[in-house]
């Protein structure tokens, strides 16, 4: 059994593992808005061409053109931009907790060149 679940390929450019949706979700149930979405953007800068940003949003305007890729995996709903679909097309967020630190990782297929800190690429 795979631990990663991919969003439906004609809506979303990523998948998420179970580590990263549960977390996720937990983070979101702490939220005061039912409408909070998980943000996923690519934006220039870092140390290598461009960097990963996260964040949760309850702005949901589906006419907006940032708002192209709007989907739902495990309950985990996620909004992605359609500048930024392109650069994370087969990428794989996951969640890592263990003693050497915890966080969201993104594995990008399409960098070809990343930071030592692992938050940016080109």
């Amino acid at each position: 059994m795979s631990t990663t679940e991919s969003l439906p390929t004609d809506h979303s450019p990523f998948s998420i593992t179970d580590k990263a949706a549960l977390k996720l979700l937990e983070i979101l149930s702490s939220e005061a808005s039912p409408s909070m979405r998980l943000r996923v953007a690519v934006r220039p800068g870092g140390c290598s061409g461009f960097s990963y940003e996260m964040y949760f949003d309850d702005e949901t305007s589906e006419s907006d053109v940032r708002f192209d890729h709007a989907v739902e995996s495990r309950s985990v709903p996620v909004v992605v931009d359609t500048a930024s679909a392109g650069l994370i097309r087969g990428a794989t967020l996951d969640y890592t907790d263990g003693l050497s630190g915890s966080g969201f990782k993104f594995s990008n297929p399409n960098a070809t060149r990343t930071c030592g800190c692992g938050q940016s690429f080109s």
